[in-house]
């Protein structure tokens, strides 16, 4: 009897289950990568991540199913933290657990120890980010065309008229994510039939270098109507250009951002600046990984690359954004001139 009320303990506190036999059953042990604890959307996401692996086990101990424990790991900001995860990777392959989830600091740096992981036969799922080289079991990500493409929908909207926008952008070319919501952001711009002038580019994702950025901007445009608008990739960054061009006085430039910071939805409500914010849900996408990773780890089918839609926050629909942890809310009409004039609000699944 007391042998029971051991192996019922070690089930409690290890995470594992205890077959009719008495046997253990030995939790999947995944790896977790995340980039940064700095970027609030990216916190957000590591708590719908680990929310969703809580609700697998609690659902897993009343089946009599196998649960999951996390091996978490952060790699941190900037080039120090593209280095340290290079070799939390390598280390996490050496470990051999039985599946690897990593939120990518940089697409190409993470190749080798993605291929490292291949070797091994370890299965990898990327989240917000993808990698550039080796083979992804899945790959879950915010549409970031779609959040860009929103972005230019939206200001094609606010500056009718045949002249230029006067634009700057603050990218991040280092990673897939921000990449597309530029190229998404231009597109949508074009579609709709709005001339533009890039002035200049700046790069910046998280508050240091985004404070830079908005100093910058201030330097080389220091005459009030030099900018029509900023283009931030995230809020990262882009609040803190906010912040800096705000406390300049320079509120006749129109900010258009990503990710759906709270902070940043505050500023659209002030008038502060933030026109429109196209909003990830985070909650969703991070358990979306996490459910990827569970499918793959019990070698059941998995889509290979899961998109989950943005939300377009701007003055005429805050009331019906719910937050970064969701629900994704029903298919509803744009407020303004658009090509595509319902936002569809559909977890796109490409099998193949």
């Amino acid at each position: 009897m007391r042998k029971q009320w051991v192996l019922m303990l070690l089930a409690i506190c290890c995470h594992t289950v205890l077959a009719e036999n008495g046997a253990v059953i030995e939790p999947l042990r995944i790896g977790v990568l995340y980039w940064s604890m700095n970027i609030p959307g990216q916190v957000a996401m590591r708590k719908g991540l680990e929310a969703e692996a809580e609700r697998i086990n609690s659902t897993a101990r009343e089946r009599g199913e196998r649960q999951v424990t996390l091996l978490p790991e952060v790699a941190g900001d900037g080039a120090s933290g593209i280095e340290r995860q290079i070799g939390q990777m390598l280390a996490m392959v050496t470990a051999k657990p039985d599946v690897i989830i990593v939120q990518p600091t940089d697409n190409a740096a993470l190749a080798a120890p993605l291929k490292a992981a291949n070797a091994a036969g370890i299965p990898v799922v990327a989240y917000d980010q993808y990698i550039s080289g080796g083979h992804l079991a899945a790959y879950v990500t915010s549409d970031n065309r779609q959040a860009g493409y929103l972005d230019g929908e939206y200001l094609a909207a606010q500056f009718p008229g045949p002249a230029p926008l006067r634009l700057v952008l603050v990218e991040y070319p280092l990673v897939s994510s921000t990449v597309e919501r530029v190229n998404g952001f231009l597109d949508g711009l074009r579609d709709h039939g709005k001339a533009f002038m890039i002035l200049k580019t700046y790069q910046a994702v998280e508050p240091v270098s985004g404070r830079k950025a908005g100093l910058d901007i201030l330097r080389d445009f220091p005459k009030r109507d030099s900018v029509d608008a900023v283009f931030t990739v995230n809020d990262g960054g882009g609040l803190a250009v906010v912040d800096v061009l705000a406390t300049a006085g320079r509120d006749e430039i129109a900010v258009a951002s990503i990710d759906g910071d709270p902070l940043s939805v505050e500023n659209i409500r002030a008038h502060r600046l933030t026109r429109i914010d196209s909003a990830q849900f985070c909650g969703p996408l991070g358990a979306a990984a996490m459910k990827a990773a569970y499918a793959v780890a019990k070698k059941q089918p998995v889509a290979r690359q899961i998109l989950i839609p943005v939300f377009p926050v701007t003055s005429e629909t805050l009331n019906l954004y719910p937050g970064w942890q969701g629900p994704i809310p029903a298919p509803f009409n744009k407020p303004w001139v658009a090509k595509q004039p319902m936002w569809p609000g559909e977890t796109a699944e490409i099998m193949q």
